[in-house]
């Protein structure tokens, strides 16, 4: 295939087996994990934990991210359409309260088929990006899509280059969010649980609450109150060589997380603050192929006289 699923339009050529691109990842799904995750916010892990499933590689890349050996260094194994669903029918057996897809978008046109068929247990269907998607790609997913989970990173483009390394990183994610809502509309609960809607993510860097601030504004001013999520989010752990970043290379202040949440209340804004005790190596997944199916040896070849 020739890839333009994102909004960098690459035109990368991906076969079976090899990737090209930003994202390095084949056309095949590669997954790292797949488990009951009860880190995630309430609505959608739960009793029993949200069913999620780590895809392989990113559209972004940005400097802080805490699983780089996914997102940026392409650990994992690749699955078939049957291998994948199956994948979905264990957690489904375990008790998931939904299918979360982790980092789904390079994949996106391959999913397709699997979301076609009936989801194990009527599990919603979560799907958990970066943000950054091409908002005329989008409608695909519609119908096949119950929760948008994605985040917001920046507003600013000059962050976004500097970070992640694309200025229109904002107005992408924007746009993308729009549509998202257009799709399942106001948020549905039930006992508790996220059934439908849209749950917007905002990571607090260190020293950016004014740019918290600004996403803050943002979905305050585009959605009528109460109509999505915001999940106002405090777990930045520094991992990897920020030493071109000196300003990220600390954890939040606890300063920064109170302003924060101030201004998140003084907005009405439906959602969830995260606490700085959820900050650490021990609540960042072990990708090791959990949950997936056994990788099979190479087949010897048969040697004939």
């Amino acid at each position: 295939m020739i890839c333009s699923l994102c909004p960098h339009r690459c035109q990368a050529i991906r076969d079976e087996e090899r990737g090209y691109g930003l994202c390095q990842m084949p056309a095949r799904p590669v997954a790292a994990r797949a488990a009951l995750h009860l880190w995630e916010e309430p609505c959608l892990s739960g009793q029993n934990g949200a069913g999620t499933v780590f895809f392989s590689g990113c559209t972004l890349k940005c400097v802080f991210c805490q699983n780089e050996q996914i997102s940026q260094d392409n650990f994992g194994q690749p699955l078939t359409d049957d291998q994948l669903y199956a994948v979905f029918q264990r957690l489904a057996d375990q008790g998931a309260h939904n299918i979360e897809l982790v980092t789904p978008t390079q994949f996106l046109h391959a999913l397709i088929p699997v979301l076609r068929r009936p989801i194990p247990g009527s599990l919603p269907v979560v799907w958990n990006t970066g943000g950054y998607e091409r908002a005329d790609v989008l409608p695909i997913l519609e119908g096949k899509v119950d929760i948008y989970l994605p985040d917001l990173k920046y507003l600013t483009p000059a962050l976004a280059q500097r970070y992640s390394g694309t200025a229109c990183y904002p107005q992408a994610a924007k746009t993308a969010i729009l549509e998202m809502y257009r799709q399942r509309g106001p948020i549905r609960m039930e006992n508790g649980l996220l059934k439908s809607g849209v749950l917007i993510r905002h990571l607090i860097l260190p020293g950016q609450v004014e740019e918290a601030k600004r996403v803050m504004d943002w979905v305050a001013s585009a959605f009528p109150s109460g109509a999505v999520l915001f999940s106002l989010m405090a777990q930045y752990t520094p991992r990897n060589d920020l030493s071109a970043f000196p300003e990220l290379a600390r954890t939040l202040r606890p300063s920064e997380l109170r302003a924060a949440r101030s201004y998140m209340q003084s907005l009405n804004l439906a959602g969830y603050v995260q606490e700085l005790s959820a900050t650490g190596e021990q609540f960042i997944p072990t990708f090791d192929g959990t949950g997936l199916p056994p990788v099979l040896p190479a087949p010897q070849g048969v040697h004939q006289e």
